[in-house]
Formats: structure tokens, C-alpha cells, sequence
């Protein structure tokens, strides 16, 4: 079979027909045309019958060279949408479309799938890739239930992508060595790339034999805070917690008990996350004398009284080491609360734009 020869060939699993475009899918691939597509391909107006015969023309130019496979999507006997592949080396890129009256059946992600899996098989992908607008989201449904993974964002300028006020491109891909989606070391690892992660910090409550908590003043903000840091991927949140303090203190101090879970909704610039204060124990104030700053992140680290905790940090911070220290006096469990402590915690939340 000759390239040109394998590059018509008509795919199908059953469902959706992929077909390469011919004049008969002119009328309706006009009439499907819709607000929809416009918006999401960044198209000012619908396409005329003279346009979108040129475009077909162009399309069969590159078909012949082999450096873009479109198909028409056909169901029920009918053209539904489109699809097509643009090979470049070992990375092939997709993207899909249907037309009005036709959304929300499965035909897209069957015909993503079908398409991809040609990539991989006949085509010579290793890596088949697809970009989404984040605000997308049947676009987002198709590319990952067509087995394409979320691999993360990557930020552009207005202007940059399709849309023409897009800033945010999300990037999927599927590997030609990743397990099949139809097993369930490859779905979890599907459901794994797109399934919503939060930030996890983990804290040291140390307290000397006055009652007073170690608190370190940073170098990135101006508000004090308790000694900690992010959890690492895979890490252990109460084996992080002791991590943070050796590298950033030189304290080899083990993290003890959970206290508090504390939720932190988005705040200026950050994500909302879960901070977990571990027990620090209780030592002598002199410790400090111990004390090697990470100059980059530190800089200066003391035991403090309640009153001068309120001066100094944040106020959900404030909160936090007190309830820390009232769970910790009551003597029992760990505690959940949110932004520190505080009775209403959406007053504090930024309004979003």
C-alpha cells in the first residue's frame, strides 16, 4: 500500500465513520457551521460555499503530502463533524469538530480514538497530542475519554491560539508505550492526569518550655509563619514537615502527631490548598541557638508569644496556631478547620473575575 493509498483509508470502530472530505460533505459541513465552532476555532463568520471549497481544496494538498489527514465523521448516515491528524516526525497532533445538532452522543471522542490509534499504528506516532482551551469543556471530555492524558498548561499571550482571547492552552497527549485505556493500569493512569490535585504544606508546632512557638520570618512575604513547607510529590506530609525544617533550619526536630488540618482557600496569587500542622514538641528556647537559616527563604527564626504571633503573621495564620495549640491542649484528636479557624471563610475568598 503506497502512502497516498493509506492515507485515504476509511476508518471505523462501528459507531462513526471516518471518511476523507469530498465535495458531498460541502452543503452539509456549510449548513453545520455554527457559533460554536466559531468561538472555539476563532473564526470572526461562518465559511461561504467558495471558501470551504478552497479550504477542502488545500486540505487534499496536504493529504497528498501527508502533512494533514482530514476526515468528515460520519454516523447514522450522516456527516457529523470532523477530525484530522497533522503528522510531524514522531509527534502527531489532533483535533476534532461537530456541527450543529450533534454534540453530546460520543460521536467526537470515537472518532478522536479511532484517529489516534491509526496515528500510533499505521502512521508511526510515538506521541499523539491535542491543545484545549481550558474553558472547553466537551472539548476536554473528548480528548480524555479518546485516551489522551492532561499534562498540564501552558500560559499564551491574547492572540497566541485559536480563540482570540485565549490565555491558557491544555495540553493532552497519548504515547504510542502508554497501556490501553480499556485496561486498569491505563485507565487509573488516564483518570490520574485529569482528576483535581491540591497542594498539601505541612507545619512544625514547636513550642518552648514557656508556651511560646517557633515562627520564622520569610524572605517572599512579610508575615511571619510556622516552619514547614510544601509536601513533595509522593512525599509523606509528616515526614515533609521534618524534611522542611532540617533543610531550612538545621533542626533535626521529628514531626509527631497530626493537630490540625487546616483548608486555605485561593488567596493572593495562590491556589487553595491543605495545610496539615504536625506536633514539633516542646524544647528548650535555646534550640534556636542551633539554628542555620536557608538564607534564601529565612530570615530570622525565634520563639514567639501569642500576642506577638497576632502581630506578626497572617491572620489565618494567627488562627491556625491557636487552634493548633487548643487542639493540642484539649488533648485530643486532630481538628479540620478552614482558613485558620474562622466562622466564615468565603468573606475572605477574592472576588472572581
Amino acid at each position: 500500500m503506497t502512502d497516498a493509498e493509506e492515507h485515504a483509508e476509511t476508518l471505523s470502530d462501528g459507531v462513526v465513520t471516518l471518511r476523507p472530505w469530498t465535495d458531498e460533505d460541502l452543503a452539509p459541513s456549510v449548513e453545520g457551521h455554527d457559533e460554536e465552532i466559531m468561538r472555539w476555532f476563532g473564526q470572526p463568520e461562518p465559511p461561504s460555499y467558495d471558501r470551504l471549497r478552497g479550504v477542502f481544496a488545500r486540505w487534499a494538498d496536504e493529504r497528498a503530502a501527508g502533512t494533514r489527514l482530514g476526515y468528515g465523521i460520519h454516523a447514522d448516515g450522516r456527516l457529523v463533524g470532523g477530525v484530522e491528524a497533522r503528522p510531524d516526525g514522531d509527534v502527531t497532533s489532533l483535533s476534532w469538530w461537530l456541527f450543529a445538532g450533534n454534540r453530546g452522543r460520543g460521536y467526537a471522542a470515537r472518532a478522536a480514538r479511532l484517529l489516534a490509534d491509526h496515528a500510533i499504528e499505521h502512521l508511526g506516532a510515538k506521541r499523539v497530542e491535542a491543545e484545549v482551551d481550558p474553558r472547553n469543556a466537551a472539548s476536554l471530555r473528548v480528548a480524555s475519554r479518546a485516551g489522551l492524558r492532561r499534562e498540564g498548561i501552558r500560559r499564551v499571550e491574547p492572540g497566541m491560539a485559536d480563540a482570540t482571547d485565549q490565555t491558557e492552552t491544555v495540553i493532552l497527549a497519548r504515547l504510542a508505550s502508554d497501556h490501553p485505556v480499556t485496561e486498569p493500569e491505563g485507565f487509573r493512569a488516564l483518570l490520574n492526569s485529569f482528576l483535581p490535585r491540591k497542594r498539601a504544606i505541612s507545619q512544625l508546632l514547636v513550642r518552648d518550655r514557656a508556651g511560646r512557638v517557633l515562627v520564622c520570618q520569610l524572605t517572599y512575604k512579610r508575615d511571619w509563619d510556622l516552619p514547614g513547607g510544601v509536601v513533595e510529590v509522593g512525599e509523606s506530609p509528616q515526614l515533609a514537615a521534618a524534611r522542611e525544617v532540617r533543610e531550612e533550619l538545621a533542626l533535626d526536630l521529628p514531626a509527631g502527631d497530626l493537630l490540625l488540618t487546616d483548608w486555605l482557600p485561593p488567596w493572593s496569587g495562590w491556589d487553595d490548598a491543605v495545610c496539615l500542622v504536625f506536633d514539633g514538641g516542646e524544647h528548650d528556647a535555646s534550640i534556636t541557638d542551633r539554628v542555620h537559616k536557608q538564607e534564601r527563604e529565612i530570615r530570622h527564626a525565634e520563639f514567639a508569644t501569642i500576642e506577638q504571633v497576632r502581630e506578626r503573621c497572617a491572620d489565618f495564620t494567627a488562627r491556625r496556631i491557636e487552634s493548633a495549640l487548643a487542639n493540642l491542649a484539649a488533648g485530643g484528636g486532630p481538628s479540620y478547620v478552614e482558613s485558620g479557624g474562622t466562622t466564615d471563610v468565603r468573606r475572605e475568598q477574592p472576588p472572581k473575575t
